[in-house]
């Protein structure tokens, strides 16, 4: 699996995960290693989490956690990413530091927080199962937790399959004026969506899409909602774990492999510096980066695990089957950034 790399062809082949974990002999758990104090963790007994997953997903991946560490008692605040991240900042310019983990989906603020020395450095031993392009660099600062992919989904009750969008392209028949949906600006998977299209099919694309009169939600959640209900037709980059949990639950959905690929981004995890519960949150890095967090959190959010000993979320075709697309410089994505929210903002009426 080819998606994207945060470390230069230099530092892979100088990379030796396993001689940069945290310690020489991990202590072997039920299915995973840890270099934590696992009676100071349990001592500590609190471990609080910043996520933009949906609550039910965080929930579900909590209480897996709580089942292995009972004595842990383990809570998590739920923002949007940009949301997230603001209220992060305020926090620890105030010298005020309440969260032990932080999970990130925009690339943007990750590699931000990183320069302002955010993310503390804990090299788990289970990062010996992880490709040197999922891992930080250097190695420790933050991991893949997970892959979105997105494309294409719409509600079959209300569009005919041999009507639906079959590609990217197709999403700027003016047929989907007023009745299709976006991610707001603060999406880390939005903001890759604008730069692939604009890549594949060139500037004039988005200038076409805005005359459709897109509408933009803060959660794919409120996507599908809209979708289902017949409010919409149509998501634009729709995460497929979306549409996984939708279609579980009996909804009238459909979901669209565009032509093109599936867009693809990070869901990444670490510890940051200053944490209040630093046992707990190297105890919990270790649980999720191995095999039982890693398959709690395909089951909670069913987005793709990194790993390749972890199964595809329920539900799901192999990650191999499709097309990938994902920026292949980091640098010109981020330098992107501005511009892209200006853009966006303009375009669904959010200026």
């Amino acid at each position: 699996m080819s998606i994207m790399r945060t470390l230069g062809l230099a530092s892979v082949l100088a990379l030796s995960v396993a001689s940069a974990q945290a310690c020489d002999n991990p202590r072997q758990m039920n299915g995973f290693k840890t270099c934590a104090n696992v009676e100071q963790a349990e001592k500590e007994g609190q471990l609080v989490i910043y996520s933009p997953d949906p609550e039910t997903n965080q929930a579900a991946l909590v209480a897996e956690f709580k089942t292995a560490f009972p004595k842990i008692n383990t809570t998590f605040l739920r923002l949007q990413t940009g949301a997230l991240y603001a209220k992060l900042m305020a926090e620890r310019q105030a010298r005020t530091y309440q969260n032990d983990i932080l999970v990130l989906t925009d690339m943007t603020f990750v590699l931000d927080f990183q320069k302002r020395g955010g993310w503390a450095k804990y090299p788990s031993p289970e990062y010996a199962a992880y490709k040197p392009e999922h891992l930080s660099n250097p190695v420790g600062m933050y991991s893949w937790g997970g892959v979105i992919v997105a494309g294409i989904a719409y509600n079959p009750t209300t569009l005919k399959e041999a009507d639906a969008p079959k590609s990217w392209k197709d999403l700027l028949d003016p047929r989907w004026k007023d009745v299709i949906n976006v991610k707001v600006s603060n999406s880390g998977l939005q903001h890759q969506t604008w730069m692939l299209m604009k890549q594949l099919h060139g500037d004039e694309y988005w200038k076409q899409f805005s005359t459709l009169n897109p509408r933009a939600f803060d959660s794919y959640v409120q996507q599908y909602d809209r979708t289902v209900s017949g409010q919409d037709q149509v998501i634009s980059t729709a995460q497929y774990s979306g549409y996984l949990q939708f279609k579980a639950k009996g909804a009238p959905i459909a979901f669209t492999f565009p032509t093109e690929g599936m867009v693809a981004a990070p869901s990444l995890t670490g510890i940051v510096e200053q944490a209040p519960h630093p046992e707990a949150a190297r105890l919990y890095m270790d649980w999720f980066a191995g095999v039982p967090g890693q398959t709690a959190y395909a089951k909670a959010t069913s987005l793709y695990s990194v790993r390749t000993d972890v199964a595809a979320p329920a539900g799901a075709v192999p990650i191999t089957t499709f097309k990938l697309l994902s920026p292949t410089d980091w640098d010109a994505f981020l330098k992107t950034h501005s511009q892209f929210v200006k853009e966006w903002n303009t375009m669904v009426g959010m200026r």
